[in-house]
């Protein structure tokens, strides 16, 4: 990847509240990958729309206090901001309920975007901003773009369809799914792929990307690209939630393959900060970088013994 602007990395979609039993946190798979990136000395700059309300004034004093850039977020006037019921299960599974439509169904193009899209290293995207034809068409116009597309795939039905994931797809450079999306989304294009294996290379032959990371909860994670295959196992942690652990996964590995490190060393940095954020939480706890690496080596410290 080029070097561009301090490798800024610009998180676009869905920007909310996450509604849970005991409190109110804030959140979004674009929100809590750039929180993590900034935590990681990686500048961030999201891209979506909140409420002219509590909640989005809320929402901006958070973003604020996190030292987050807030020019790329939009108010609009009579759309609310999003917020979405999270139950947990006894197995620590996170159900949503996502309500439609909300002010991120109408994340507007801004002439501002070409310069900061012309200027970053990297834009990460998800699927469910895509839900409404406001926001995906302003999406569709920033993948035109010459710069590193991470497709961060966030399948919440009736959320999504197969022509956009479509879309989508065709533009990225490095995928983010977890083990039943890949399932899911390569039974859309055959019925005959039996293992993962067999549907990685499928996405690989079908399509231009050039990295797939695939999240498996407890059984860890893999990486692929056109010539290896790598696998990190998982840390054995007190599970807090598991809200956003995927997207502070994809932020370490992120924020290493910047800093040029291989992807071995990547992988496993990013399984343990998807350990760490398992372990606290909400989304976007907090936390400084330091803790996390500490908490890194004492994981590996383990493992050696």
């Amino acid at each position: 990847m080029e070097n561009k602007d301090n490798n800024a990395v610009v998180c676009f979609g869905e920007l909310l509240w996450d509604v849970l039993p005991t409190a109110k946190r804030p959140g979004g798979a674009p929100m809590n990958v750039a929180y993590h990136l900034q935590k990681l000395n990686i500048h961030s700059q999201l891209i979506s729309s909140i409420g002219n309300d509590d909640l989005g004034r809320s929402m901006l004093d958070f973003i604020q206090r996190m030292r987050l850039p807030k020019d790329g977020i939009q108010i609009h006037g009579s759309r609310p901001t999003s917020e979405v019921i999270a139950t947990i299960t006894e197995e620590n599974e996170v159900l949503y309920d996502i309500v439609y439509p909300v002010a991120w169904d109408f994340i507007g193009w801004k002439p501002a975007y070409d310069s900061l899209l012309k200027n970053s290293t990297a834009l990460v995207y998800g699927s469910l901003a895509s839900r409404s034809e406001v926001s995906a068409q302003t999406l569709l116009k920033m993948l035109e773009y010459d710069t590193f597309k991470i497709f961060d795939v966030n399948l919440r039905y009736p959320h999504y369809n197969p022509q956009v994931i479509d879309r989508l797809l065709r533009a990225a450079n490095l995928l983010k799914l977890n083990a039943a999306e890949l399932e899911l989304i390569s039974s859309w294009y055959s019925d005959h792929l039996s293992d993962e294996s067999d549907r990685i290379n499928y996405l690989f032959d079908a399509f231009n990307v050039e990295e797939i990371l695939i999240t498996k909860g407890a059984a860890g994670a893999s990486y692929y690209n056109r010539t290896e295959m790598l696998n990190s196992a998982s840390y054995k942690i007190q599970v807090n939630d598991t809200i956003g652990s995927g997207d502070s996964f994809l932020a370490a590995f992120l924020s290493q393959k910047l800093q040029r490190q291989d992807p071995a060393t990547s992988l496993e940095y990013a399984v343990a900060m998807g350990a760490f954020i398992t372990s606290k939480p909400g989304g976007c706890p907090t936390y400084e970088k330091a803790e996390f690496e500490a908490f890194l080596m004492d994981q590996q410290a383990k493992l050696k013994h």
